[in-house]
């Protein structure tokens, strides 16, 4: 396979991955970045590239970046004797990402506990919003050792 059909394939995984993101409610805009950069076969692309990549404007590729630094699936990185901005996909993102899930898993089981409060003894919703707290308390505690247990057996393989 040549380079050049090599970088078609990627692009339309990478495109197809995006898709999917943005059925899942990440804007499309964002999904694109976060996917040329995890498809790239460069280590690290600036704005400017990802501009010329995606066919996107300077303000949408900024827009991304913004969303995905946060949420620590890229990473700014510096490039010695370029005074542009570089951005690579960041080493564990998947974990962080998965572990940030962990404060919407606290939200969840908080909003519970507050509903118990209010809500009368022996009740439907007493019902509902104990189910609710449980299945978030369960979660937060196993979502966490998982995360753990796969640093643990990634950074031994790798």
């Amino acid at each position: 396979m040549s380079d050049d059909e090599t970088k078609a394939r990627l692009r339309e995984a990478a495109e197809r991955l995006a898709l999917t993101l943005a059925q899942g409610g990440m804007q499309k805009t964002t999904a694109r970045v976060m996917t040329a950069l995890l498809f790239s076969p460069q280590e690290a692309m600036t704005a400017a590239d990802l501009c010329e990549e995606l066919q996107i404007s300077s303000g949408a590729v900024s827009g991304a970046v913004k969303q995905l630094i946060p949420i620590g699936m890229i990473e700014r990185v510096p490039a010695p004797g370029s005074r542009r901005d570089h951005y690579r996909f960041r080493d564990h993102a998947w974990a962080t990402l998965m572990g940030s899930q962990n404060a919407m898993l606290t939200v969840m089981g908080d909003a519970a506990g507050e509903g118990l409060k209010a809500a009368a003894e022996n009740t439907a919703t007493e019902h509902r919003l104990r189910e609710m707290q449980d299945f978030y308390g369960f979660m937060q505690t196993r979502m966490a050792a998982l995360i753990e247990e796969w640093r643990e057996q990634y950074d031994t393989a790798n």
